[in-house]
């Protein structure tokens, strides 16, 4: 899968090196040299200077053949004109964009954004789900198409799947771990994967099963 993320602070690039890791081709665009310059080691050929709103910008980055584009600089307005481009001169068949205020989250899904994610959301969520310190849920992503969150989720230090294999838990049906986050390092899982003291998990969970999920970590 071929995916382009445009806006290279803390997001784009955590989301650039997962991305990596997890064998997909990717592509950061960044329009300030300076941070392209500081990333560049890091990512190599990843990574390209220009301004990621603008088509010759996108058509030098091969927007042309990308499956998925993701707009996560700090400016709504210039994230819904990244994601309008990519679909409507490049026919990009998916994108999502960072939105800053969720109050624009309806015009994005209007203008046809196919998915937004709202760290501001994020956080309310977690302030009115008053999550534990020890076991610490966040939705990341609500996919639009069905009842489904991907959240990153920190084990508990008295969690009983310490030292599993993820094929010896009784995962709720609905739920997958599709990740492991490792200090640095994103660990892609296979059933023989074990979690160790420290790590937090990505995983991809129907909302009614979120809470067996919390339960059993």
């Amino acid at each position: 899968m071929y995916i382009i993320v445009v806006g290279g602070g803390s997001i784009g690039r955590n989301l650039t090196k997962f991305l990596l890791s997890a064998k997909h081709e990717v592509l950061l665009i960044e329009k300030d040299e300076a941070r392209v310059a500081s990333l560049a080691p890091q990512l190599g050929e990843a990574v390209i200077a220009g301004d990621g709103s603008r088509v010759p910008t996108l058509r030098e980055g091969g927007a042309n053949r990308a499956d998925v584009l993701v707009a996560v600089t700090g400016a709504d307005e210039e994230n819904l004109v990244i994601c309008q481009v990519a679909k409507t001169v490049f026919k990009c068949p998916r994108t999502i964009a960072r939105v800053n205020d969720p109050r624009d989250e309806g015009l994005f899904s209007a203008l046809g954004v196919d998915a937004t994610v709202s760290s501001t959301r994020v956080i309310n969520s977690l302030i009115e789900e008053q999550v534990n310190a020890d076991t610490m849920i966040i939705p990341l992503l609500t996919l639009r198409a069905g009842n489904v969150e991907i959240i990153e989720m920190g084990l508990s230090k008295n969690s009983g799947v310490m030292e599993k294999r993820i094929r010896e838990m009784r995962l709720p049906e609905g739920a997958r771990i599709i990740a492991i986050l490792r200090g640095d390092e994103v660990v892609v899982p296979t059933g023989e994967s074990r979690l160790i003291l420290g790590d937090k998990i990505l995983a991809l969970v129907k909302k009614e099963v979120e809470q067996s999920l919390r339960e059993l970590l």
